[in-house]
């Protein structure tokens, strides 16, 4: 009886063991897409142009290593909601596109990386081919994965526009 008990004992030590062991490096939280700052571009309701370049700028962290970005932007004429922001814009008229913009784009970041600051030229096109894009409302999404897997998103009401 006191064998068994011993042997007990020690497996229920060696399980408790290995389970506190296994949790410590596991990453369980969410990467953060910062908003806040000065520099950080586009914000809310900003308006961006056809046939210019624009500086995305923002700042990316997380409690261990991020993994990738992306970008997308696509139009808002319906006004449907994903924003992320509580701003409210004001909107055009709803319309049905013609020929509505649309961008989807991926970066890595670099490997071992916790804190990122995204400062790069972004070109929305004046159109496709001779046909000019559809003014209006639009989408800006950003989505950030940490290299666990964990992911974020912000999505911004934007206006883009010709000049």
């Amino acid at each position: 009886m006191k064998t068994q008990s011993k042997i007990l004992l020690l497996l229920m030590l060696a399980i408790t063991a290995f389970a506190c062991s296994e949790t410590d490096d596991k990453d369980d939280q969410k990467p953060v897409i910062s908003m806040s700052g000065t520099e950080v571009f586009p914000n809310n309701c900003d308006t961006l142009y056809f046939g210019e370049a624009f500086t995305f700028r923002i700042h990316f962290s997380d409690n261990q290593e991020l993994g990738s970005f992306s970008i997308a932007m696509h139009n808002n004429f319906d006004h449907h909601s994903h924003s992320t922001e509580v701003t409210e814009c004001v909107f055009g008229p709803v319309k049905t596109p013609v020929n509505a913009f649309t961008f989807i784009e991926d970066y890595p970041i670099p490997e071992g990386t916790k804190e990122y600051e995204v400062n790069m030229s972004v070109e929305i096109p004046l159109g496709e081919g001779t046909i000019p894009f559809d003014e209006g409302d639009y989408h800006f999404f950003i989505s950030l994965t940490d290299k666990a897997g964990w992911s974020t998103q912000k999505g911004l009401s934007i206006k883009i526009l010709h000049r």
